[in-house]
């Protein structure tokens, strides 16, 4: 079965294409659709990570600014819906291919406990949305001071 792998030359540029093509073979489902583990075609794509203070989310919409945006908490599952409208056809332009996404949206994450809501904070900025979501003060890593005796 993996007898195919040993052809896989990562130096060549259509190496990842081809592999993503046999995994697409094995996984006819969609399961493996894309080796970042994300499905093809998802849109916005997002980065979530997290600090002693807070659960950070990027969110990447290029093309889109801060009102085409909707972003909703509940449950410990974070959304962010929107739509992104289709670029102007020129007149008399033939298109061969079209990768750029647009239509409605909708992302949602699911995220820790702890975190406190009503302290949410989301900014916008060159395409890029960050939601910061801080946790709770009781848990927060804390320093314990040390007593001498």
């Amino acid at each position: 079965m993996f007898g195919d792998l040993s052809g896989f030359d990562p130096n060549r540029t259509q190496g990842l294409e081809w592999f993503r093509q046999l995994l697409d073979e094995m996984f006819p489902d969609g399961a493996a659709a894309n080796i970042r583990s994300v499905p093809a075609g998802s849109f916005p794509l997002i980065n979530v990570g997290r600090t002693d203070d807070a659960v950070r989310v990027y969110v990447f919409a290029p093309g889109l600014e801060a009102s085409d945006l909707e972003v909703s908490l509940q449950d410990s599952v974070l959304t962010i819906a929107g739509q992104r409208q289709a670029p102007a056809e020129a007149e008399g332009r033939t298109r061969f291919r079209q990768e750029r996404f647009h239509g409605d949206f909708r992302r949602a994450v699911a995220l820790p406990e702890g975190l406190d809501i009503e302290r949410a904070q989301a900014s916008f900025r060159d395409g890029v949305c960050e939601i910061v979501l801080p946790k709770r003060e009781e848990l927060k890593p804390r320093r314990i001071e040390i007593q001498a005796t």
